[in-house]
């Protein structure tokens, strides 16, 4: 016997039923009846299902089907790693280039177009990343507070980081 228990989403085999197993099939049964979504079907019926639901499940959403890929890169900025996009802005450790002004970044680890990467050895050979500085300001404030147990010392010091918020505007590989 197979049955459908679409409420919880869930497909069922039943083949024999035993003294121990009676209390359990009563058990679905009343489940699946209190829920009134039970279907009794065929095997085939039964395989077809259990097919279109692991379709169902496998296929994207309608939403993610029509995006455009966007371009990436990985560059090596200032010691870090950060990973950009075209018209990304993000936070680096403070430049002498005045605001409003472009620059390049020439080491690019990686480059992701629309599926076909390149891996530099250790950089993309003719890749770059074109940047504009948007401008210069300083981080939140980050408290250093230190303290010896059991010795009445404690010493709190404040510290805020110089920045430069940075827009790319370009990714040329």
């Amino acid at each position: 016997m197979f049955f459908l228990h679409l409420a919880n989403l869930s497909l069922i085999a039943l083949t024999s039923v035993g003294k121990s197993e009676s209390k359990n099939l009563k058990k679905n049964l009343n489940i699946c009846q209190s829920s009134k979504i039970v279907y009794f079907c065929t095997p085939k019926d039964f395989v077809q299902a259990l097919e279109d639901k692991c379709q169902k499940h496998l296929r994207l959403p309608e939403e993610n089907v029509n995006q455009d890929f966007k371009m990436f890169a990985i560059i090596d900025f200032g010691g870090f790693q950060y990973k950009v996009e075209k018209d990304s802005k993000l936070f680096v450790n403070r430049l002498e280039t005045e605001e409003g002004e472009s620059f390049e970044i020439e080491k690019v680890l990686l480059i992701d177009n629309d599926g076909a990467v390149k891996v530099g050895t250790p950089t993309v050979d003719g890749a770059k990343v074109k940047a504009k500085v948007l401008e210069h300001m300083r981080g939140d404030t980050l408290v250093v507070f230190k303290k010896k147990r059991r010795k009445g010392y404690k010493v709190r010091n404040g510290h805020r980081q110089y920045l430069t918020r940075i827009q790319i505007e370009e990714i040329v590989g």
